[in-house]
């Protein structure tokens, strides 16, 4: 059934597609993207021909398939019946109505007679949706509630002021100085290779009391923290049934490659809960489970700093809300904070300045992350002073203009426009198959005027600037300049290409029609094959599949062979 869905679609994709283009001024209000099941299981189910249509095939489906196949039910009864609609007057209207098709008006006249039949069809499908919506909500309050839930501040977290990261360098430069980090360490090398362990305690009094000794701990309260920290590390690993051994690499941290040892204290990000009070009494200690992420959060959302006085108030009552265990927990941990705080400045995210608790460096690039695994959004971008130009011009691509230009201020700021321009030209020939970096960096560049000619002179060596430095050179009148030839303008088309077919196929078919009519399409076709550009060959391809026109597409195919044979 597969292939047979696939073949059929493919029939479609040419008549499809010119449909797009036809209903904007045809059929203004319908939305033609909402066409395509009831095409396909026409075709699939009611007739091979898919320009024939009799009563009946609209009855059986837009009430006996479509139910089972639409995505988009909501979509579907606003105005799918619409979109049919405008689709048959398309069929008509262009001829491709087959001989043998009833009339339009008595095809039009069975649509208005299933609408209803229809839509009730589809407010049923939205109702046992929401339904199932809602119990699955439910189960997963039950299963997945908890006090350290980032979740219930999403959209907190995402109205927050843009959030500077530090460089690679300096964070990493903390992360050699972390003590959790350098005490688990210590404990895996006293471990050292083959020490077996026990089945109901790992250590023995006497070894717990040597560990603690050879690490330098005041007491034994935190080894066993450690311990786990020291296998999230990778510092330590079971190497037996009943034995564990100390990573080869332990001994030498910190490492001397910063993203190594970022990459080290990364692993062990997630130990933050063993931050959370431990007690005597389970049900208590998992009453205030979560607590080290929840101040964590409710810093963060106070622009990084909170006084401990504020924070203990508040996570006192979010802790009475979450278990109704919470305030005889909170009572019993004595300081319920203490744990907390020690574990996250032993862990180099927090420091403590008298009653104020604040995120450091180090603390906000691990939040961050965090809030990235569990898919919240969060504006945080380097530092103006450490963000590179490819940083610049990859986080611009999601800006708005004004917030781009706005960067891009403040970045220039900091640097002589020559060394900008070189800068960003750099970057820019670094990412060689990123069209739309390639595109910003030339803007840009070509912002700064007569300061980037020596960069745009530089750029000619680069294949994939060489068309952007001829043509602005060319724009400035500088004397030696190279004018822009042929092959540089395919290169520029490519590239408009390549980005617009990232934004979707009618962004992408709107681009090709802006080359001009079918035969000028064609007659490029013929020759930009020749152009080693890193996307023509998925972009010939691409032509081939969504262009209205036959003969475009065949023209698309062609050079595709060409330049696949390379000849």
């Amino acid at each position: 059934m597969t292939d047979r869905i696939e073949a059929a679609a493919g029939e479609l994709r040419p008549l499809l597609q010119e449909f797009i283009l036809w209903a904007p001024d045809n059929a203004p209000g319908s939305d033609p993207d909402l066409i395509g099941p009831v095409a396909l299981w026409h075709r699939l189910e009611a007739r091979k021909d898919v320009g024939l249509w009799k009563r009946g095939d609209l009855r059986s489906v837009l009430l006996e398939r479509m139910p089972q196949v639409v995505e988009d039910p909501d979509a579907a009864a606003d105005g799918m019946v619409q979109a049919v609609r405008a689709y048959l007057t398309f069929l008509s209207a262009t001829g491709r109505l087959s001989p043998g098709s009833d009339p339009l008006p008595r095809l039009l006249a069975e649509l208005d007679d299933v609408e209803d039949d229809f839509v009730d069809a589809m407010e049923d499908m939205i109702s046992e949706r929401d339904w199932d919506e809602e119990e699955d909500e439910l189960d997963g309050d039950e299963e997945d509630e908890s006090l350290g839930d980032f979740e219930p501040f999403a959209d907190e977290i995402g109205a927050l002021p843009t959030i500077r990261l530090r460089p690679d360098a300096e964070l990493a430069a903390a992360a050699r100085e972390v003590t959790l980090v350098r005490q688990a360490r210590d404990l895996a090398l006293w471990v050292g290779t083959g020490r077996k362990v026990g089945e109901q305690t790992l250590l023995t009094d006497d070894e717990v009391d040597e560990a603690v000794r050879t690490i330098g701990l005041p007491d034994a309260g935190n080894i066993w923290n450690l311990w786990n920290l020291a296998i999230d590390l990778e510092f330590l690993a079971p190497d037996g049934n009943d034995t564990v051994s100390v990573d080869s690499d332990t001994a030498a941290w910190p490492f001397d490659d910063d993203e190594d040892v970022l990459d080290v204290w990364m692993l062990g990000l997630h130990s933050i809960d063993y931050g959370d009070p431990e007690l005597d009494d389970d049900d208590l200690t998992l009453a205030l489970s979560g607590l080290t992420r929840a101040l964590l959060v409710r810093v963060l959302l106070n622009g990084g700093s909170r006084s401990l006085t504020e924070l203990r108030e508040e996570l006192a009552e979010a802790v009475a809300e979450y278990d109704d265990l919470g305030p005889d927990a909170w009572s019993a941990a004595g300081d319920p904070l203490a744990p907390v705080v020690a574990w996250l400045t032993g862990y180099g995210m927090v420091t403590v300045e008298g009653d104020d608790v604040t995120l450091t460096p180090l603390g906000t690039e691990g939040l961050v992350h965090m809030l990235d695994d569990e898919d919240i959004e969060i504006d945080a971008r380097p530092a103006i002073d450490a963000m590179t130009a490819l940083d610049l011009l990859s986080f611009s691509a999601d800006m708005s203009e004004e917030e781009a230009d706005e960067e891009f201020a403040s970045w220039l700021a900091l640097r002589d426009p020559a060394e900008a321009a070189s800068e960003l030209l750099k970057a820019a020939a670094e990412e060689e198959s990123d069209a739309l970096v390639r595109v910003q960096a030339a803007s840009l560049v070509g912002s700064l005027g007569e300061a980037a000619v020596p960069a745009w002179l530089e750029a000619l060596k680069e294949p994939s600037l060489r068309p952007y430095a001829a043509t602005h050179l060319t724009q400035m009148e500088v004397e030696e300049a190279p004018e822009p030839t042929q092959a540089d303008t395919h290169w520029l088309i490519l590239d408009m290409w390549t980005i617009s077919a990232g934004l979707g196929r009618p962004e992408f078919v709107s681009s090709l029609h802006d080359i001009g009519p079918a035969p000028t399409l064609i007659g490029l076709l013929d020759v930009i094959w020749k152009i080693p550009h890193p996307h023509l060959e998925e972009l010939l391809e691409a032509i081939g599949d969504a262009h209205p026109d036959r003969q475009v597409g065949k023209a698309a195919k062609r050079a595709l062979f060409k330049a696949r044979s390379g000849r």
